[in-house]
């Protein structure tokens, strides 16, 4: 049997807020010719990918800007717009509330769906960054608040030091080929209601090199990049959340919703070396 329980949804909550979003988001890190990435990100939100994820440190605050294009294009109601704060700015409430005004600025929003802590700061405690995250949701600049590059110990601690909001995601690395977070990241989100994004999740193409998922593609009548993302769609709580800036990338996220790989073809992947 696999190792967890095979989700057939494509639909996936965020946190335990009740709002669904769809199961795959696009991330915006790297972005290479801004003009066709907001092509591609408008045709995603119009072809129903409605969130999108981006962080201040992105080209500098760039990709924030072009998000904020996008957003404009196809209006606010129908985008989920995630962005992310350097860990320094969460060392008080002056220089995270500064910094999250200047994500707005660039967003050319008045408050975003959901912002995280870009990665955990080594200079200040936990309950200082936290209660600081916390304080942008008191303030309205966010409707939701949760971590990045959180483990399992991380993420435990943090949720100790919540008060009024949950955290509701933990975007971390994961894909067939780097799985660390089934170890005890994913078992402990699941069991508290907290989703995990996973971020790099078609490795920059290096699945398309995979020989048993090349196999499987053949057999589904699918690409490996979409068998590499149908597996983690299999499992509870999991947004996989690629990049890309061409259009026809976007259909083929796309068609890696609507079906799921077998219980034996799961099992295959989980017992990959590499």
């Amino acid at each position: 049997m696999p190792k967890f329980p095979v989700s057939y949804e494509d639909l996936r909550e965020i946190g335990k807020t009740g709002e669904k979003v769809p199961a795959i988001g696009l991330g915006t890190w790297n972005i290479r010719d801004p003009e066709r990435a907001v092509e591609a990100l408008t045709y995603a939100i119009e072809r129903g990918l409605k969130l999108i994820d981006t962080a201040e440190m992105y080209g500098d605050g760039d990709a924030e800007r072009l998000v904020g294009i996008v957003v404009k294009k196809v209006g606010r109601d129908r985008v989920f717009v995630t962005t992310k704060l350097l860990p320094h700015r969460f060392r008080s409430r002056e220089d995270v509330e500064r910094a999250m005004k200047a994500s707005l600025s660039r967003l050319g929003l008045k408050s975003v769906d959901l912002v995280l802590i870009h990665w955990p700061d080594s200079l200040s405690s936990l309950e200082t960054q936290i209660r600081n995250l916390e304080y942008l949701a008191e303030r309205g600049y966010t409707r939701y608040i949760g971590v990045s590059n959180f483990d399992y110990h991380q993420l435990k601690e943090a949720l100790t030091y919540t008060r009024k909001h949950e955290i509701v995601v933990d975007q971390v690395k994961y894909s067939v080929v780097h799985r660390e977070p089934e170890a005890r990241l994913l078992p402990y989100a699941i069991e508290k209601g907290i989703t995990v994004q996973a971020y790099t999740p078609i490795e920059r193409g290096y699945v398309n090199s995979i020989p048993l998922l090349k196999q499987l593609a053949e057999k589904y009548g699918k690409t490996p990049v979409q068998v590499a993302l149908n597996f983690l769609l299999a499992r509870p709580r999991v947004i996989p959340i690629p990049k890309t800036e061409r259009k026809e990338r976007v259909d083929e996220f796309i068609g890696a919703m609507g079906w799921r790989l077998s219980s034996e073809d799961i099992e295959k992947i989980e017992n990959m070396i590499f």
